[in-house]
């Protein structure tokens, strides 16, 4: 999944919204720096990568994507699912987008010390563009993606793959429809078992 959808599955605390956040960010021995519960959203994170990438409704989004895109089938459908789930937002939250949105941003603004300087980098992007809310429409999902190209370090067609989404966007949509409710179920599982679960 992408950044909106990670950060709709954290716990409602500052701590757990920065560490799922940070999943993206921090690799391996990177998280020890971090206190308990941001450690917990970012293995949260993790979790929540591992149960997408091996869900068959994934794969079989991943399979709609044309050969000239396979090679980046994984990163297209993590933003084309955050697309649906900006779009369908109050399908899932009572909390209206933009307010959830800006809740995130204020708490990346007051947390700038502790984040990576890749993510110090990516803030200002996310705000000057409300990155969060720009995934409902799809000329945000195009710009998501020609940003995501330039991070790559070798030559790709990402910037164009936006026509993946229009191609298929019926299929997908109900793919991500069907997927997502199971997942949310998935975290709600974890957030209750010992290793997600915060003690004072």
């Amino acid at each position: 999944m992408n950044y909106l959808a990670h950060l709709y599955l954290a716990e409602d605390s500052p701590e757990s919204l920065i560490g799922n956040l940070l999943g993206d960010f921090v690799k391996g021995q990177g998280i020890e720096g971090y206190g308990d519960r941001i450690q917990q959203g970012i293995l949260l994170h993790k979790e929540v990568d591992l149960f997408t990438d091996s869900h068959p409704v994934v794969r079989a989004s991943k399979r709609l994507i044309s050969p000239d895109h396979r090679r980046y089938a994984g990163i297209l459908i993590d933003v084309f699912y955050d697309h649906f789930l900006a779009k369908n937002w109050l399908n899932y939250s009572s909390v209206p987008l933009p307010q959830f949105a800006d809740r995130v941003y204020d708490i990346l603004q007051k947390h700038q010390a502790i984040l990576p300087d890749s993510l110090k980098r990516a803030l200002p992007h996310m705000l000057q563009h409300n990155l969060l809310t720009s995934y409902a429409k799809i000329s945000g999902i195009a710009l998501a993606l020609q940003r995501l190209s330039l991070r790559l370090k070798r030559p790709n067609n990402l910037g164009d793959a936006g026509a993946e989404l229009t191609a298929n966007y019926e299929q997908l949509g109900l793919n991500f429809t069907q997927f997502f409710p199971e997942l949310i179920d998935y975290v709600k599982t974890l957030q209750s078992s010992l290793a997600y679960h915060h003690k004072p």
